[in-house]
């Protein structure tokens, strides 16, 4: 049965990674993500069904426009490739719980925002917010349909906490932790709350072990330089989802 749960999450994931690719794309640039339809960024076509398929498309087409041959970025499959995983991994991890859902939309959260501060630098409010609004609401769900009022508690204490650290963190340094980074502490705090503070932590720390390993290996190997700028976004998102799906075992290691 949670194959099987898992197996759906990774199609919806592909349907949903799609999606993500306007968001990414739109967003930053304050546009609609309902209208227009998707259209080639080189000549302005604009897609047909068959050429909108999650990663099938893009490898039919061998990445180019079907109209005009322009290179369609790696990026796209890439993302509903992640987004297809990561909702399987997580579905996998968290089994038919009243919470998936929750997670699911903090999934694909992490996903675009990740993608976006790869890319700008950024953390958008215009993907943060919406994303946090329907997480913290469907976690008031689950806690309703489940009578885990005592999860949806520590959901809200560890969105504090994490929103709380990183702002300590952002008033030493700002130049060294925007305040972006700082409400995706909050929301991701709040995810793994729901598990336990335990998992706020290790996510948190997994996120600064990401952070200092990848660090170091981009300055030895000269793609950056020490004061280059390192989205830190990401590896926020990267210990959130290693907290999902192994804060469990490695708290319980951590306590024998």
């Amino acid at each position: 049965m949670t194959a099987l749960l898992a197996a759906g999450c990774a199609v919806l994931g592909l349907v949903i990674g799609s999606f993500l690719n306007v968001v990414i794309h739109r967003v930053p640039r304050k546009e609609s993500v309902v209208k227009p339809r998707s259209r080639c960024p080189g000549c302005g076509t604009e897609l047909a069904a068959r050429d909108n398929v999650p990663v099938v498309s893009w490898l039919l087409l061998k990445g180019r426009c079907r109209t005009c041959a322009e290179p369609i970025s790696g990026r796209y499959p890439a993302v509903e490739l992640a987004t297809a995983v990561l909702f399987a991994a997580t579905a996998f991890r968290l089994g038919a719980d009243w919470a998936l859902p929750a997670f699911l939309v903090v999934v694909a959260g992490l996903v675009a925002i990740s993608a976006v501060d790869l890319e700008l630098f950024i953390v958008p409010n215009r993907i943060l917010y919406p994303t946090l609004f329907v997480a913290a609401l469907l976690f008031v769900l689950a806690a309703a349909a489940d009578g885990r009022w005592s999860d949806a508690r520590t959901a809200a204490l560890g969105g504090a906490l994490g929103w709380g650290l990183l702002l300590v963190i952002h008033l030493v340094s700002p130049a060294g932790m925007g305040f972006g980074d700082v409400r995706l502490a909050g929301l991701i705090g709040m995810a793994l709350g729901w598990l336990s503070v335990g998992h706020v932590l290790v996510g948190l720390f997994l996120a600064f072990l990401a952070a200092a390993v990848i660090g170091v290996a981009l300055i030895v190997t000269g793609v950056k330089g020490r004061k280059d700028k390192v989205p830190f976004g990401p590896f926020l998102a990267t210990g959130a989802m290693l907290a999902i799906l192994f804060g469990g075992p490695l708290l319980d290691w951590y306590r024998v």
